[in-house]
């Protein structure tokens, strides 16, 4: 039988097999749908095909859609029109299932009248984690075969199950290592009279589970559109005859398609996927990393050393002395009952891995070390006098600094050899969070970075690769919206204020919730540290410092900008307010009341100006890598695509017209990037 590019299929007996071969993932495109077209037409002339078996070829059957077309005319056969053609097949279709078969490669396999899936294989229909609803049945076939409560559990969250879950949920009828074999061995007989999902009947009506669902998705994606969409046409599988619900979740589908929310999650998505080691260094082998070194036994280096250790490196962490030893053993001793407890891992190979974490006080044995990374307080002699240390006692190693601030080429001038000093910053919790900013120093080698690119790949975090400037990329922002934040409470906005519209755009936390979550010292100290530096015609706000000073360091002192009894906030700390007041007195300002989107807009305004001026000095390499940055270290919101994916939402002639007249008010502190006028007298975005 002739193949297409993308689809290639053969006789067996008296069945025909098709093949989706797309590798690596056979993502769903135009070349994959019209050669299903043309395959299935192909087969129903042969007279003497008795069944079709669908799979994927290698290892998976279909991981879903092509995104990279949603931003194309769509072009047909649309998938809905495969899927009708697999329905009304003149033989019996099976598909047979390995891998991911996700999104429209599910969907493909809900028009089968039999569906066979290997133990390995997951399912699942994750279109609304990229702004979309399933647009080719699956929210009408799904609750007809599996009941809606179901339903409502898997698609407005986008979760997937791997096979025995499917089997016993009743998505799937056999589970087989061979689903292939399996599906040319089932007997027709089991597939006579079988009607398509289609035509089952129409589920029971589940409107507790429904308000569930819908309760779930507001705490867990507040404000996005797609999973409240796909509850509302879920529930009409029950209320409505197929082939009008069918037209409904189409058109749901196509609208949401061309909405800001799933241009800006298909925007992460592939920022995400393009987050690897870059081409110039594939061919730099990178240092060993089956055993490695961690210097500093607090938070930050347990957290790392804890991931290590998950990852299967063989982790020996140092101390200075035998008290500092033991509070390490203390925590990764905690770190390792919360995985535990939270199922991540196996009591009895918890125990196993913690027991093979060497401790150890000093230096001694390290010279065959291939990394070590140092997470000692920061403090730049501090770290200095550390790596001076290191030079030493592992005179081959890559040596990689933790570092949320600090300068890593001044740190460098200690070594022997600065090409191989490396920043890593780690972000907390180290063992959970999954972004790792890559700091390249002007000396750093090319055999340094590979080898954080290749720590990120064995942690499963997504690098970013940034220069050398205080604060890098995540932290330099982050000052410079709590510096806007603190002018705006001057001018008369309130703490509250700030959290509530921060947490009104889609973060999870507002600005002075996650100051007092984290802790107010860290930045204090950071301040303090800049101090001496400070342009002097800057304007600045003592409230911050004002706080601290009083001892109301956040949620671990009971005090903060808010109180908190038994670690839960019961209120405003009623004494941030005098402060304010009498700040905004020394600066002259009288204070009024601000209305939200005005202080929502100062904050993104000062966001968006800080990322324009950090991808102008080359701090970071792509637009794409800032929003990756703010989405997976800050909180800023996923759906709205990162600062600067949200930026050309709001278009950049308009962003450079009003920070223009922000600097009108203040030309110190609001100087207009020159790339967004640049881009602004381009009419062009940051993507662009």
């Amino acid at each position: 039988m002739a193949n297409s590019s993308s689809i290639r299929h053969h006789r067996i007996g008296s069945a025909a097999v098709i093949e989706i071969n797309r590798p690596p993932v056979n993502a769903i495109n135009h070349d994959i749908r019209a050669g299903l077209i043309a395959a299935l037409a192909a087969v129903a002339a042969d007279g003497e095909v008795e069944r079709i078996i669908l799979a994927g070829a290698g290892d998976i059957f279909a991981a879903g859609a092509d995104a990279g077309e949603f931003d194309l005319p769509m072009m047909q056969p649309d998938l809905p029109t495969v899927v009708a053609a697999l329905e009304s097949a003149p033989m019996p279709v099976i598909a047979a299932i390995k891998g991911a078969c996700l999104g429209g490669g599910l969907e493909l396999a809900l028009a089968c009248c039999w569906r066979i899936a290997a133990p390995t294989a997951q399912l699942g229909l994750p279109e609304v984690i990229l702004g979309v609803v399933p647009g080719s049945g699956g929210t009408q076939r799904l609750p007809r075969l599996v009941g809606m409560k179901t339903a409502l559990s898997m698609i407005p969250e986008g979760r997937g199950i791997r096979a025995a879950e499917a089997l016993e949920i009743g998505l799937v009828d056999q589970q087989d290592d061979d689903p292939v074999a399996a599906a040319l061995a089932l007997p027709l007989a089991d597939l006579d009279g079988r009607p398509p999902v289609s035509r089952l009947p129409a589920p029971s009506s589940a409107p507790e589970a429904a308000e569930a669902a819908l309760a779930k998705a507001r705490r867990r994606m507040p404000r996005q559109r797609a999973p409240e969409e796909a509850i509302r046409l879920v529930g009409l599988a029950a209320s409505h005859a197929f082939d009008d619900a069918l037209k409904e979740e189409r058109a749901t589908f196509l609208r949401l398609r061309d909405g800001d929310e799933c241009r800006a999650l298909r925007h992460i998505f592939f920022a995400e996927r393009g987050a690897r080691t870059p081409a110039r260094l594939k061919a730099v082998p990178p240092a060993p990393l089956d055993s490695t070194i961690v210097v500093g036994g607090g938070t930050m280096g347990a957290g790392i050393a804890h991931a290590l250790a998950r990852a299967g490196s063989a982790v020996t962490l140092i101390e200075r002395d035998d008290a500092a030893l033991d509070a390490a053993r203390q925590r990764m001793a905690g770190l390792y009952d919360a995985a535990v407890r939270r199922g991540l891992v196996q009591a009895r190979l918890a125990a196993a891995e913690q027991g093979a974490i060497r401790f150890q006080a000093g230096y001694d044995g390290i010279d065959t070390a291939g990394l070590v990374i140092e997470a000692v307080f920061e403090d730049m002699q501090v770290k200095r006098n550390v790596l001076t240390a290191l030079d030493r006692a592992a005179p081959d190693a890559v040596l990689a600094s933790n570092t949320s601030y600090l300068d890593i080429d001044l740190m460098a001038g200690c070594l022997a050899d600065p090409s191989r000093l490396v920043g890593l910053h780690f972000f907390s919790p180290a063992h959970i969070m999954k972004l790792l900013e890559i700091v390249r120093g002007a000396r750093t080698s090319d055999h340094a970075l590979a080898t954080g690119y290749a720590l990120a790949k064995r942690l499963r975090k997504i690098p970013v690769e940034v220069g050398v400037c205080d604060g890098f990329v995540g932290n330099r922002m982050l000052q410079r919206v709590r510096e806007a934040a603190e002018l705006l409470l001057l001018d008369g906005a309130e703490v509250v204020q700030i959290d509530r519209v921060m947490r009104g755009f889609g973060y999870a936390m507002g600005l002075y919730e996650t100051q007092d979550m984290s802790g107010l010292d860290i930045a204090w100290a950071n301040r303090r540290r800049q101090q001496a530096t400070r342009d002097p015609e800057r304007r600045y706000s003592k409230v911050q410092d004002q706080v601290c000073e009083a001892g109301w360091l956040g949620r671990k002192a009971g005090r903060g900008w808010y109180i908190y009894e038994d670690g839960k906030p019961v209120g405003l700390n009623p004494d941030v307010a005098p402060l304010v007041a009498a700040e905004s007195a020394r600066h002259g300002i009288t204070r009024q009341a601000l209305a939200d989107d005005a202080v929502m807009q100062t904050l993104l305004l000062a966001l968006i100006n800080e990322a324009a001026c950090i991808l102008d000095e080359g701090i970071a390499g792509a637009a794409a890598d800032i929003d990756l940055v703010l989405v997976h270290g800050y909180g800023f919101p996923r759906f709205r695509g990162g600062p600067l994916c949200h930026a050309d939402s709001m278009g950049t002639g308009m962003i450079r017209d009003r920070i223009a007249a922000l600097q009108k008010t203040d030309p110190v502190i609001w100087k207009l990037s020159p790339l967004i006028d640049r881009l602004a007298a381009a009419g062009k975005g940051f993507l662009d």
